[in-house]
């Protein structure tokens, strides 16, 4: 539980008699709050106080830091050595120079956040945020809530932001560690929990949002922008899977343990929770590192690094969904069927199925990864197609120049996101989720004609 001091957000306060009331009044005044500073400060302003809570977060003596690798696990959704590498991930893309970057490629000059900016000819140009922003957290993660919260005030909006049961801690850290660097910031920041669906509570939220921005699986999506007043913008991220490719050459380029050990990075982070996580990683079959001999290396890399970065316990569900697949392998490779498997020792702490099928097949995750052939890119996305709008991230292990081939087909193909081998799960600040721009979706643009 958190210290009784850290009380200033409804999350802070578990025996909190929620009401549509409530969330209603919470709401207009956030977007006073916002008027009266948020919306009255520069970019520089807010960048620093953004990088200020970055380097914060990344010291190991910051007491709200130690507050979340302290905390339950069951709060968190992971042990305290996959938060710690997840959370200094996170905050070291965290730099004034990415923010200002961001600003750059969103909206071209930054100035246009609080005045009028040059175009073409005689006109001009502003951008406008949202006044409030209705956020819908992921129960999984905690970096897209962050991430997020930074966007909505680098445009000046308020924001409540809605977390499932039991699922605020680290968001509420968060927000308080926001209230430390600058108590006017966190003026603008709501952050409140409660079970999905509670129509009472999100009617209110939703019809005082300008914006509903949510994560989450696509029916909890689905159900969300049905609710909504028609004249709500809606931006929604729901499920997507990623994979990782190794070249045939990979090997000879990189090195084999090179290789290696950035696919167990890719398994190991955030324990497979994220959509950028793979489930999958195809090995070029013509190559000079084989599927089996890859799998094989892989197991042995992975129990290594529990022994370091542990994946922590499972829900018995979780347990016993692994356990199931498992033997499901276990029968075909005791049949020849092409199929091995390696797996941890009296644990489902991690997992290696080497299969000779190429389709996708989903993984339970928690450290679960199918290793298989593939001739080459073609071939895959042929294979994958029923799966191209869903696809996520792709992690290649490859020469640049061959890095480079590959990603102009699996871009033309409508992949969103390509990227070495061991950055999957660590996107720079300014990426573009699904192939969206991070900060495009959430402005309207005014513009000035002077003649």
């Amino acid at each position: 539980m958190l210290e009784k001091s850290l009380d200033y957000f409804l999350a802070d306060k578990p025996d909190a008699d929620l009401s549509g009331k409530l969330i209603a009044e919470a709401c207009q005044a956030l977007k006073c709050n916002r008027d009266e500073y948020l919306s009255q400060i520069g970019n520089e302003t807010i960048i620093s106080k953004l990088v200020e809570t970055a380097s914060l977060w990344q010291s190991p003596d910051y007491e709200l830091r130690k507050l979340a690798l302290a905390a339950d696990p069951k709060e968190t959704g992971f042990p305290r050595e996959v938060l710690a590498a997840g959370l200094n991930a996170c905050f070291e893309e965290w730099t004034q120079e990415k923010f200002f970057h961001l600003l750059n490629q969103e909206v071209g000059d930054p100035t246009r956040l609080q005045s009028y900016g040059s175009l073409s000819g005689n006109s001009l140009a502003m951008v406008h945020g949202p006044k409030l922003i209705a956020q819908l957290a992921p129960g999984n993660l905690p970096v897209p809530i962050f991430q997020s919260i930074a966007f909505g005030l680098l445009l000046r909006s308020a924001q409540f932001v809605k977390c499932a049961s039991g699922k605020s801690l680290l968001p509420r850290l968060f927000g308080h560690s926001l209230h430390y660097v600058d108590p006017g910031l966190a003026s603008s920041l709501e952050i409140a929990e409660w079970k999905g669906g509670n129509e009472t509570l999100e009617s209110e939220l939703f019809n005082e949002a300008d914006c509903i921005l949510a994560f989450g699986n696509d029916s909890t999506l689905e159900s969300a922008r049905t609710r909504l007043p028609f004249n709500k913008k809606f931006i929604g991220y729901g499920n997507r899977i990623s994979f990782g490719y190794v070249d045939q050459l990979a090997n000879e380029v990189m090195g084999t343990q090179t290789i290696i050990s950035r696919a167990a990075d890719d398994v190991i982070a955030w324990n497979q929770q994220g959509c950028l996580s793979p489930q999958v990683i195809y090995i070029e079959e013509l190559g000079s590192l084989k599927p089996d001999q890859f799998a094989e290396m892989l197991a042995e890399e992975l129990a290594k690094r529990n022994t370091t970065i542990p994946r922590g316990e499972l829900s018995s569900k979780e347990s016993a969904n692994i356990t199931s697949i498992r033997r499901f392998y276990k029968i075909r490779a005791a049949n020849n069927v092409g199929a091995m498997l390696w797996e941890s020792k009296d644990s489902t702490d991690w997992t290696v199925v080497q299969e000779d099928e190429k389709q996708f097949q989903s993984s339970p995750l928690n450290r679960f990864i199918f290793i298989k052939p593939i001739e080459n890119p073609s071939e895959l996305m042929h294979i994958l197609e029923p799966y191209r709008e869903n696809i996520s991230t792709i992690g290649i292990a490859a020469s640049e120049s061959k890095l480079r081939e590959f990603a102009q087909a699996f871009g033309q193909w409508g992949a969103p996101r390509i990227c070495p081998l061991g950055k999957m799960q660590r996107p720079p600040l300014a990426w573009r989720h699904d192939g969206r721009p991070p900060l495009g979706d959430l402005i309207n643009w005014t513009d000035l004609e002077t003649n």
